[in-house]
């Protein structure tokens, strides 16, 4: 019986870190119920139930006798190739090809890996989509170069200050701040021309488009508290980023 009690602990240990790594990458609600389910079927237990919110995992086993843990989750990002990470190694569970000892370890390595782009690369790659995006808009190739400056400063500004103060609304809200006034003074001095799509274009970096997508699949999958989290979350980050550009508007 207590072989069976601490192998019951270390599957929940398996379902619970895996639903963490995916929740806090980014992936939709349905899909980190279905991951941890499947796991815990794979090795030998049919019969769990999970609720999660975005700061939240509570997971049930109830054979050979019923456990419910509860996971903080206290910070959430967008890392698709965690995800992908997971889902693989779910699939290579389900074949039968990893143990449960080898399935926590390689889990552990998941969630230690950093970000595999640094910094630098992260902010010229928003450049590029700001610029991007202004042609998208039909913009000129006049502003291409101050949207891509726009863009990657206010980015710049956005990741640096949650660095510093880690509250997600106030860096964005400074990122957009940062974006319009490169925007002004661009466009003051003659180096750019439509302000209006140059600010547009910056601040697309910074929406929140993921968030949006996953709060729309979670409402269409019955994940209605899930859903609504993240839908008000996309709504503040929104009003964040909108009431920074209108600030620095109100001064020109």
């Amino acid at each position: 019986m207590e072989d069976s009690l601490q192998k019951e602990r270390e599957i929940m240990k398996v379902c619970l870190l895996a639903g963490q790594i995916m929740l806090q990458s980014g992936a939709e609600t349905y899909r980190v119920e279905d991951t941890m389910m499947r796991i815990a079927s794979s090795y030998g237990i049919d019969h769990t139930h999970s609720y999660m919110t975005p700061t939240g995992i509570i997971f049930s086993l109830e054979d050979p006798q019923p456990m419910t843990r509860l996971n903080r989750i206290t910070e959430r990002t967008t890392n698709l190739q965690k995800i992908d990470q997971v889902n693989s190694l779910s699939r290579r569970i389900s074949t039968g090809e990893l143990s449960i000892d080898e399935a926590y370890l390689a889990l552990q390595e998941i969630d230690r890996t950093q970000a595999i782009y640094p910094l630098w690369l992260n902010v010229l790659m928003a450049a590029v989509a700001s610029g991007c995006f202004l042609i998208m808009f039909r913009g000129t190739w006049f502003d291409f170069i101050p949207a891509m400056l726009a863009g990657g400063i206010g980015f710049y500004c956005s990741v640096l200050l949650h660095r510093l103060v880690p509250v997600k609304f106030f860096a964005e809200f400074s990122g957009a701040l940062m974006i319009g006034l490169s925007s002004i003074f661009f466009v003051k001095y003659g180096f750019g021309q439509a302000l209006d799509i140059i600010i547009i274009s910056s601040v697309m970096p910074l929406v929140p488009g993921l968030l949006i997508t996953n709060a729309i699949r979670d409402l269409m999958a019955g994940h209605l508290v899930s859903g609504l989290s993240k839908g008000a979350e996309a709504f503040i980050t929104s009003f964040a980023i909108g009431a920074g550009i209108a600030f620095m508007l109100s001064f020109q």
